[in-house]
């Protein structure tokens, strides 16, 4: 560090609350407040900008300990202010009070310290942990033997894989038990990148995949139905995180869970017989997974039809959106994929799964945590009378009779 630092030296830094720095209480849209991690965000980054000056080439700073109260609330649209004012020197490390304000309003004070570091010896540390084995979301990578599956069918021929959505009587609809299945399947993936470069998902029967099994619910405790909806965000999430490819190959009913399955995988191809759906709405809640992912492919005007009116898109429908890359007649729909899978493998193998990884990650993080709030909808909307009436409407295979 170069000279100069003293105890007293103040570092600022102002923003503007946007919507990626609030969080919503109670689900009641007038309580949108500045929230508490971004609020230590700011303050944390304050202390940065102190430091910036007597850094030394190749040197940087890191919180390593913060203690923090939050005593008042800022809306959206506000302006607000970090302030660190440093209070102690102590070799590599160097000590801060800090405080953030909304013009004379505190919003919150305490303690911060950051450590000096070498940026070559961050990125050496960095370095070991990714050779500590790959992971999507929660899932870690099983380099073991292809686990045994009671939903799935998994046939391999060279690097290509394919699988099926093996529960065709109940048109592939996804239950605890394939989740279980698909989640075996991400970990087995993750720990075999250089034996499989492409899977194919398909579904068997004459559906792709008609979506979350409707008949389990009725059985489920809520703290059940939330574990289990958010294994399942997690678990379509985790697709982005694979080093395969996922082609889905998409004939007849792609619906709710099961259009999910479809647009978390990198490429669509469907046969002219297709239909895709958000279909939730119409059982009385939203959906509990997906919302982002859909958005971030065809845009919020589309995600929004979607998933309030809760119609079915057409095969040439969901081209024209996007939602799809190619169509095909049915007959020649596993043909066509294996015809994309042979232009894969033709590419360089780890260009493709960086290029596919670096994709994703631009992004950002809002799909990586949007389902949460996603989940907690689908869990409130899943308790009341409308819900209820939604599923006794399926079973029966009638037209559900809201208020």
């Amino acid at each position: 560090m170069k000279p100069g630092l003293q105890p007293g030296a103040i570092g600022e830094l102002i923003w503007n609350v946007d919507s990626s720095m609030v969080i919503t209480l109670g689900g009641d849209p007038r309580a949108t407040v500045f929230s508490t991690p971004n609020m230590i965000m700011l303050m944390e980054r304050a202390a940065r900008e102190a430091l910036r000056t007597f850094l030394d080439p190749g040197e940087e700073s890191v919180g390593t300990d913060v203690q923090i109260q939050h005593v008042s609330g800022a809306g959206i649209g506000s302006v607000v202010l970090g302030e660190a004012r440093v209070t102690a020197i102590d070799g590599k490390r160097i000590h801060f009070d800090v405080s953030a304000w909304c013009g004379d309003r505190q919003l919150g004070y305490g303690k911060h310290t950051r450590a000096l570091v070498k940026l070559d010896r961050l990125i050496e540390n960095l370095d070991k942990q990714s050779q500590e084995g790959p992971r999507a979301m929660n899932l870690i990578a099983d380099e073991g033997a292809l686990p045994s599956f009671k939903t799935l069918v998994f046939e391999q021929t060279g690097p290509v894989a394919t699988v099926t959505l093996n529960r065709p009587g109940s048109l592939n609809a996804v239950n605890s038990e394939m989740t279980s299945d698909l989640e075996k399947l991400v970990r087995w993936l993750l720990g075999h990148k250089d034996q499989l470069r492409v899977v194919l998902l398909r579904g068997a029967g004459e559906s792709f995949c008609a979506g979350d099994d409707i008949k389990e619910l009725p059985g489920f405790t809520p703290e059940f139905a939330r574990e289990l909806s958010l294994r399942q965000a997690e678990m379509y999430l985790a697709w982005e995180r694979l080093p395969q490819i996922v082609i889905a190959l998409v004939h007849g009913d792609a619906m709710g869970g099961g259009c999910v399955a479809a647009y978390s995988a990198d490429f669509r191809l469907a046969s002219h017989d297709a239909r895709f759906g958000m279909p939730e709405i119409k059982l009385g809640w939203p959906p509990g997974y997906g919302l982002a992912q859909l958005t971030n492919l065809i845009g919020k005007s589309r995600a929004l039809e979607m998933c309030l009116l809760g119609e079915p898109l057409s095969a040439q429908k969901a081209l024209d959106w996007g939602l799809v890359h190619e169509l095909v007649p049915r007959g020649q729909l596993e043909k066509r994929g294996q015809f994309w899978a042979e232009r894969l493998l033709k590419l360089p193998a780890e260009a493709l799964r960086q290029t596919k990884l670096l994709l994703h990650l631009d992004e950002g993080s809002q799909p990586k945590v949007a389902y949460r709030a996603d989940t907690e909808g689908y869990i409130r909307c899943l308790q009341l009378p409308e819900a209820t009436e939604g599923i006794r409407a399926f079973i029966e295979k009638r037209q559900a009779k809201f208020r």
